[in-house]
């Protein structure tokens, strides 16, 4: 009798897999949608627990945010990730609080202490400070960073005890401004373009300030034209139903809206999903172009000299050419 009860509940617990198998299969979804980092999450765990709750196929995240800092991560799914090289390229925003008078090692909360001095700053001194950072400057990435020399990022060198000899990159400033001064706590926000390091930004302006800082806090405000406002917690998120946080995904093409368009026929969107170049007779500047037929985005294109050439198109626009082909 124990052996039969012991058999059935065996085939109730493969039932049961089987079942949760079948209700996590992934579907097919395109859709941008602007998520709210948590604290104390990596960038590619949050990633993963809103592709969860989306029950998405695939998904990619733009710009890398530290366990440490919180803020805007847009999430791009399905054909999304095709176009999120705009969003890596935009200037980005950031609020950032520098803990004066404390060098570490890491040049934030996470590493130890190796120098104390004292705090002796005003409002006065401290907006002299940020004025010097102002416009194009050159810096030198951190070593506790993912840039990345011979294969490997910088940061598994640093932890064997050695360090890369690095290149200066130039950097813009385009917005510095003192949010609050109090004690040994400076917090400002900054708009910058991109490949700038605010941890490094934080520790140089405590220099300028004589006293020595590193970063305790950090949030994304804004990338290109999204910001952070406008973004939604992993909780928000929780709390919504299915179709619900469908509703939340922008189209594809709001990550490209910095391109002018250009809207094509259905004869010339086949052709250029074949991989053939256009003629265009009227006469338009070169330059990347977001593309539309009948009205719907279909991807981005190379304009040069008057001919038009795929760069990136959406799958189901091949799809539909070749199908339109074979019969």
């Amino acid at each position: 009798m124990e052996r039969i009860f012991r058999s059935l509940s065996i085939k109730r617990s493969l039932v049961t897999k089987k079942t949760e198998q079948f209700k996590r299969v992934k579907r097919p979804l395109d859709g941008v949608l602007l998520f709210d980092k948590p604290l104390e999450l990596s960038s590619n765990t949050a990633l993963q627990k809103v592709r969860h709750l989306f029950n998405a196929e695939k998904a990619g995240h733009t710009g890398t945010l530290d366990p440490l800092a919180t803020g805007l991560l847009p999430v791009c799914f399905g054909e999304a990730t095709k176009f999120t090289i705009a969003l890596l390229d935009a200037d980005k925003g950031y609020r950032a609080t520098i803990r004066l008078g404390q060098r570490t090692t890491t040049g934030d909360a996470e590493g130890e202490v190796t120098d104390t001095r004292p705090v002796v700053v005003d409002e006065t001194k401290a907006l002299a400070a940020l004025a010097q950072f102002m416009g194009e400057s050159r810096q030198l990435p951190p070593m506790h960073s993912a840039i990345k020399h011979q294969g490997k990022p910088l940061y598994e060198y640093i932890r064997k005890g050695e360090t890369v000899e690095r290149e200066l990159r130039t950097i813009f400033i385009h917005e510095l401004k003192l949010e609050r001064l109090a004690g040994d706590e400076l917090e400002f926000s900054v708009l910058c373009s991109k490949g700038t390091y605010v941890r490094t930004l934080a520790e140089d302006i405590s220099e300028v300030l004589g006293c020595g800082g590193h970063l305790i806090a950090l949030r994304r405000t804004r990338i290109g034209e999204f910001v952070l406002d406008d973004a939604l917690a992993l909780q928000q998120l929780e709390a919504m139903g299915a179709e619900q946080r469908d509703a939340c995904l922008m189209p594809l093409d709001r990550l490209v809206q910095n391109l002018p368009s250009l809207e094509l026929d259905e004869v010339q969107a086949g052709r250029l999903a074949q991989g053939q170049r256009l003629g265009l007779s009227d006469a338009h500047p070169d330059g990347k172009r977001r593309l539309y037929a009948g009205g719907h985005f279909i991807g981005l294109g190379d304009l040069e000299g008057g001919r038009l050439s795929p760069s990136r198109l959406l799958s189901s626009v091949a799809k539909a050419a070749a199908q339109r082909e074979s019969t």
